[in-house]
């Protein structure tokens, strides 16, 4: 927009210099031929006052002697033609140009003529002026002057190289204010910018600084610091809320798991005993639903602080966690990847806990001779770890929703959890300024890939 707005300025300033500075060069050009015009008019005229005994008597007098004096001192070459255009006198530099015929007929007509009108710096041709000679009312001839237009075109082109600078120098001055101005008027807007991207990557404490720019930006940059401080604040409340009505609830939760057991040695109804057991997995699920909402809050929290990991080491630890599960649902878990260290920059807890969440639902919806697959890998200018199950699945619509709040899909309303688990992986990846995407396995499965970024002085694997 800067770019913009500089260059509208000064396509403005360009076309005020053009509209004045053009009349004035030509002004200037046509000054400059009226001076040489009017002095050689002058010499002209007093050479025809000097002819006109030569033109009678047929003898040139010192009017020869003048001519080649004239030439000799100036290079302006000077004739005296009778009026049958018969040269009479003339000088040794005389020679007839390509204006001196229109010149003579003007002259011999009985007025004078000087041209041309005004000498342009890229026209080349002399000077031609033609003064009649006159005796008693009849013309006799008439005198013909060249002089070179070289000194005037040099003059023209000097005046012309000067106002070009004059404009240079305004073009250049303009140019050095508009960007201040431009600067000055787009600050609060480039910043506001930053911002708004800054506190869309999580950086809600992000404001535009007060007190810049013009007075409608200042009142805009103050609007959007009340707003995001309004929004911020909201936020802050919603999370506050579900992690003390979390951990609130965890407490009487708690001690109504231990009345319902205590109910159970006095049920000796079948049916009633198998109630109990109901009600026991219902606090059970409770209480995981709870610690869900729990970490999801936390995991919202976390804004500022990062920390490099190596993502090697974490899903080899997570790993070997999850082994002693997978291997009572007989499923095979291993890890693929290489010795080395790969780092990645993500907030605390980030990869353990989106590993957990995709470990536990691979192993979980596998069944019994299924495969899970955890691989570690550099690409994309980070870290890439993937997890890959043999299980049914998600289509293409369920993928879409698979990250949302509680979502369960329909086929597995049946199976343990609570829905949390992607959404809370899919907080920590993009709290780390990561990417969380899942496809369809080939032949069948799912494949989850998380991407995180490594360190900026993360060494380079080849």
């Amino acid at each position: 927009m800067r770019r913009r707005l500089v260059i509208s300025y000064l396509l403005l300033m360009v076309l005020v210099l053009i509209a004045l500075e053009t009349p004035l060069a030509a002004t200037l050009a046509t000054r400059e031929t009226d001076r040489v015009r009017a002095d050689r008019l002058a010499d002209a005229t007093r050479f025809a006052s000097l002819a006109g005994p030569a033109l009678r008597g047929g003898s040139p007098g010192p009017l020869d002697g003048e001519l080649a004096a004239y030439d000799a001192l100036y290079g302006i070459g000077a004739a005296v033609v009778d009026r049958d255009r018969r040269t009479v006198v003339a000088s040794s530099g005389w020679e007839p140009g390509a204006g001196t015929r229109a010149a003579l007929d003007t002259a011999l007509s009985g007025q004078q003529f000087s041209g041309p009108e005004s000498v342009w710096p890229w026209v080349g041709g002399p000077v031609v002026t033609a003064v009649p000679i006159n005796d008693g009312g009849e013309v006799l001839g008439a005198v013909v002057t060249t002089s070179p237009a070289d000194g005037v075109r040099r003059t023209v082109t000097v005046w012309w190289l000067l106002l070009a600078g004059i404009g240079l120098l305004a073009v250049l001055a303009c140019v050095s204010t508009a960007f201040g101005l431009a600067g000055w008027v787009l600050r609060p807007v480039t910043e506001l910018d930053a911002v708004t991207h800054e506190i869309a990557e999580g950086r809600r404490a992000a404001r535009v600084r007060a007190g810049l720019g013009p007075p409608e930006l200042r009142r805009l940059a103050t609007s959007f610091n009340d707003m995001a401080d309004a929004v911020s604040d909201v936020m802050d409340r919603q999370r506050a809320f579900v992690a003390h009505a979390s951990h609130q609830l965890r407490n009487p939760l708690t001690a109504l798991r231990l009345r319902v057991e205590e109910l159970g040695p006095s049920l000796t109804d079948p049916d009633g005993r198998a109630e109990h057991r109901l009600a026991l997995e219902e606090t059970d699920r409770l209480a995981t639903v709870l610690d869900a909402l729990l970490t999801l809050a936390r995991a919202e929290r976390e804004e500022n602080e990062r920390v490099t990991v190596d993502a090697t080491a974490t899903a080899a630890s997570r790993v070997a966690a999850w082994l002693p599960l997978a291997r009572h649902r007989e499923v095979t878990l291993r890890l693929d990847a290489e010795d080395a260290p790969a780092y990645a920059r993500t907030v605390p807890t980030a990869i353990d806990q989106a590993l957990d969440a995709l470990i536990d639902n691979a192993v979980k919806f596998s069944g019994a001779g299924g495969e899970v697959t955890v691989t570690v890998r550099a690409a994309d200018g980070g870290t890439v770890l993937t997890v890959g199950d043999t299980g049914p699945g998600m289509t293409t619509s369920q993928l879409d929703q698979a990250t949302e709040r509680f979502w369960r899909a329909p086929d597995a309303q049946n199976v343990d959890g609570v829905g949390l688990g992607l959404t809370i992986a899919a907080v920590l990846v993009d709290a780390s300024d990561g990417r969380l995407t899942m496809r369809q396995g080939e032949p069948r499965g799912l494949v989850a890939e998380l991407w995180f970024p490594a360190p900026a002085d993360a060494p380079v694997r080849c």
